[in-house]
C-alpha cells in the first residue's frame, strides 16, 4: 500500500474507484466485452480486440461510445443494435458488500467516486441502479479529460466536495492510482478484496 502523508485532519470525505472496487469485474471495458461476447454469441477475441481500438479516446472523453459504435460493428464483422452496450452497462455486477458499505458510510461521510471510466456507462449505471443519490461527488476521466495519473480529476473532487486532500481517504484496486492522491495528502488504501479492506478501513478510522 502507498501511505500519504500523516493526516492531522479528521476524514470527511471516502472516495472510491468504481470497477474492481465497486463492482465484481476488474475494469469496465471487461465487464462490456464479456456480457456483449456472451449475449449476442460472438467470439470474446473479436469482441475484445475491436472494443479496445476505441477504448483510450472513450476513457479521455474524446469520443463517446455512441460516437463509435457503427465503426466498431463494422470493424467487428457484425451489426449490433445500440441497445446491447445500454444492457451492458445496466447488467454491470456491482460488489453487494461495498456498495452496501457506501450506503451506510454516507450517514458519516461525505462520499466521492473518481473513475477513469466513461460518463455514459458510468451515469446510466448509477440511474439504473439507484445508486446516485449516495455520492455527493462523481468525477468521471471522459468528463474532465483526466485520468488519475493526474492531479486534475482529484482536484475537480475536492472542489465538488469542498474538503481538502488530508480531510480524504481514496480506495483504488491498482496500486498506481493511488501515488498521485497519496502525494496530494490523501489517506490511500489499496483494494484487494473486501474483507481485507473492511478491516484495514476500520483499523485507520476506528470505526
Amino acid at each position: 500500500m502507498i501511505a500519504g502523508r500523516r493526516c492531522f485532519k479528521i476524514i470527511r470525505a471516502i472516495l472510491f474507484d468504481f470497477d474492481g472496487v465497486l463492482t465484481v469485474d476488474k475494469t469496465g471495458s471487461e465487464s462490456i466485452i464479456k456480457f456483449i461476447s456472451t449475449k449476442c454469441g460472438l467470439s470474446l477475441k473479436a469482441v475484445e480486440s475491436n472494443y479496445y481500438k476505441y477504448n483510450e479516446a472513450l476513457l479521455s472523453g474524446k469520443i463517446s461510445h455512441l460516437d463509435m459504435w457503427e465503426s466498431f460493428c463494422n470493424d467487428a464483422g457484425f451489426k449490433l443494435d445500440y441497445n446491447i452496450l445500454l444492457d451492458a452497462f445496466k447488467n454491470t455486477l456491482l460488489e453487494s458488500d461495498m456498495i452496501n458499505f457506501v450506503k451506510k458510510l454516507k450517514q458519516k461521510y461525505l462520499i466521492g467516486m473518481i473513475t477513469d471510466n466513461k460518463a455514459d456507462r458510468i451515469d446510466l449505471i448509477l440511474e439504473y441502479n439507484d445508486l446516485g443519490q449516495y455520492f455527493d461527488a462523481v468525477s468521471i476521466s471522459s468528463r474532465v479529460h483526466s485520468g488519475k495519473t493526474e492531479r486534475y480529476i482529484f482536484e475537480d473532487a475536492l472542489i465538488k466536495l469542498n474538503v481538502s486532500p488530508e480531510e480524504c481517504m481514496f480506495i483504488d484496486n491498482t496500486e498506481e492510482n493511488l501515488v498521485v492522491p497519496a502525494n496530494m495528502g490523501m489517506q490511500t488504501i489499496l483494494f484487494d478484496n473486501a474483507n481485507s479492506f473492511f478491516i484495514e478501513f476500520t483499523q485507520k478510522l476506528s470505526l
